[in-house]
């Protein structure tokens, strides 16, 4: 039993993330929501993100009106002033941006005034409160489908009613709800019952991307941790993942 208990995770040789070409999930520009706090960081970040062999990396602020109230404008004028400076610095890497919409009524009337920030093929990336289900998600997800839109769930795993029952996330990828895992979820950082979820999700190939949600240099730190982990491996080199269509 003490050996079960303390049995180390297995590990591999780091798997190469250029093979993703593309993160979709990020909060890399500065200073709008919780993620980078500079444009010095951000670059920081970036620099990062090239030396792993990404390609483009779509940063994704949060859009969340109680707390982080970006706009359209908001987020593509700070795009593009990081953008000058990335050019300046002489990077390579790509960067574009959307937002990481939260499931709210001010979603609600972005999709009905067709105001959205999107990437690939028509896809908007959103979250759901962290700790209950809201009554207006089947709603405001309908609404999205017929105007036109694909929607991403962000982190599927990190939302702890559906740790004892992930199955409900099959739902949601029937429905032609795309499911997108961090993945540093894989690493426990988040909860045991997130990593567990994680790891279900890929069991049944219900991943279609997967996102570093890179908020600091920190996860970027994990995210190497992570490149040692079976599970990502498995989901890498499952041919399911879709990130390297958004090139």
């Amino acid at each position: 039993m003490i050996r079960k208990l303390f049995r180390k995770k297995k590990v591999l040789d780091p798997i190469d993330l250029s093979v993703l070409k593309v993160d979709m999930h990020s909060h890399l520009i500065p200073r709008i929501d919780d993620g980078s706090p500079s444009s010095e960081i951000s670059l920081q970040l970036l620099k990062r993100f090239e030396a792993l062999g990404y390609q483009k990396v779509i940063t994704t602020p949060h859009t969340m009106v109680d707390y982080y109230k970006n706009t359209t404008e908001i987020i593509q004028s700070g795009a593009s002033r990081l953008k000058q400076k990335m050019s300046k610095a002489g990077l390579k890497i790509e960067l574009d941006a959307a937002s990481e919409y939260f499931m709210d009524e001010h979603f609600d009337k972005l999709v009905e005034q067709n105001d959205l920030l999107t990437f690939g093929k028509n896809y908007v990336l959103f979250e759901l409160p962290m700790m209950s289900e809201t009554s207006i998600t089947k709603s405001v997800l309908f609404k999205l489908q017929m105007a036109g839109y694909r929607p991403i769930l962000a982190h599927p795993e990190r939302y702890a009613y559906w740790h004892r029952e992930p199955a409900k996330l099959r739902e949601f990828h029937d429905r032609d709800i795309l499911l997108q895992v961090n993945i540093n979820s894989l690493t426990g950082t988040y909860s045991p019952g997130a990593q567990k979820t994680a790891e279900w999700l890929i069991d049944q190939g219900l991943v279609d991307f997967v996102g570093t949600d890179c908020h600091h240099g920190g996860h970027l730190d994990l995210l190497n941790v992570a490149r040692t982990l079976p599970y990502l491996h498995k989901v890498i080199e499952s041919g399911k993942l879709k990130n390297h269509e958004l090139i």
